[in-house]
């Protein structure tokens, strides 16, 4: 059993599964190249629901719902997906609502007018179909990084932030000067994982999404997705922080600067125009980098030696962060890993493409 671990990365997967360790009495070590959350995971929209056709993916989010309802980090909130028009989009949600009914979601279908009648804060003239999940709400991720830097350093995690650390052929991990052995190793550093992986190679791809808030916004509004044109939504202090479609990123990660196009400026308040029954205007932007996965599921696992790997969340790193950093965790103290999410099911070579209906 390992009595030292190392991870690699403040973001909450990576404080998640610190926290986790080191309530077990492990000695435990974290390296944050900048601040802790200050990357993707303080970035992220924050939409929360267990509304997945999959069961597996399913009882994940349950789990985090469970988590963030018990540490009052939730705003429960409906989530509304739709379609414009009849097609292959509006057949595709309409069996994954059925198939989340059949697992035991608390998800219903509903056309446009009803669509206009249960939320008469948005425009629901042009929706053909949609379906709405009950089990959903968002969190700030700001106050859920803080919730959790607070429990890692309660639980006596050695955190050391503006430190970048990177793991050898060995398994060992090089930072500030010095290279020290741990008995496990786990890279959970978002955009920097590979990076941090210099010797190994992973299917991992990046993806630039950009957000806004604006407001402001008087009506009750559940959190949204068109499907249509890959826009998404969601309440926000009297206003809505919203995102639409994001594109695949080729440059170093180190560099990115976390700006918004005009463009997306543009065409996302015009969106919001067209949706919600309220005019508003720009309070603020930014724009992030997350990763993605040949196959759309997280890499999360045993990688080589005594080394793990946590990423590849296509999106949906935050909303699932409580079940999937406790189930890293648990896998490095000896447990079974999730099916479907080991890292070694891909050489390396293959390309990852951008996620349909990313949020985050």
């Amino acid at each position: 059993m390992a009595d030292r671990v190392a991870v690699i990365g403040g973001g909450v997967i990576g404080l998640e599964a610190a926290r986790t360790l080191a309530e077990q009495e492990i000695s435990v070590t974290l390296f944050e190249a900048d601040e802790l959350g200050g990357r993707a995971s303080g970035r992220a929209a924050g939409l929360c629901y267990d509304a997945y056709a999959d069961p597996r993916d399913a009882r994940i989010a349950a789990e985090s719902l469970t988590y963030f309802r018990e540490q009052d980090l939730l705003t429960d909130c409906p989530y509304l997906w739709f379609a414009r028009e009849d097609g292959e989009t509006a057949d595709a949600i309409e069996t994954q609502a059925r198939r989340m009914a059949d697992h035991g979601r608390d998800v219903e279908r509903l056309d446009g007018p009803a669509v206009g009648e249960r939320f008469p804060g948005l425009v629901a003239d042009d929706i053909e179909t949609a379906a709405v999940a009950h089990n959903a709400g968002y969190i700030d991720p700001e106050a859920y990084v803080d919730h959790l830097a607070d429990r890692v350093r309660t639980a006596r995690v050695d955190v050391r932030t503006d430190v970048g650390a990177t793991v050898t052929d060995a398994g060992a991990v090089r930072a500030g000067g010095s290279v020290r052995e741990y008995d496990a190793v786990l890279v959970a550093a978002g955009a920097g994982t590979a990076a941090a992986l210099p010797t190994r190679d992973l299917a991992l791809g990046l993806y630039r999404t950009q957000a806004l808030v604006a407001g402001p916004v008087d009506d009750d509004i559940p959190m949204y997705y068109d499907a249509s044109t890959e826009r998404y939504a969601r309440p926000l202090e009297g206003g809505v922080l919203a995102g639409d479609g994001s594109e695949m990123y080729d440059g170093d990660p180190d560099t990115y600067d976390g700006t918004t196009d005009e463009q997306f400026l543009t065409t996302r308040l015009a969106g919001l125009g067209e949706r919600l029954k309220t005019d508003v205007e720009l309070d603020r932007s930014w724009s992030g980098l997350c990763t993605a996965t040949p196959d759309r599921d997280p890499l999360l696992g045993h990688l080589h030696s005594e080394v793990y790997v946590a990423t590849g969340m296509c999106g949906h790193g935050l909303m699932r962060s409580p079940a999937l950093g406790r189930a890293i965790a648990e896998q490095i103290l000896g447990g079974d890993p999730v099916e479907g999410f080991d890292p070694t099911r891909f050489d390396g070579t293959e390309s990852a493409s951008l996620p349909v209906g990313v949020t985050e």
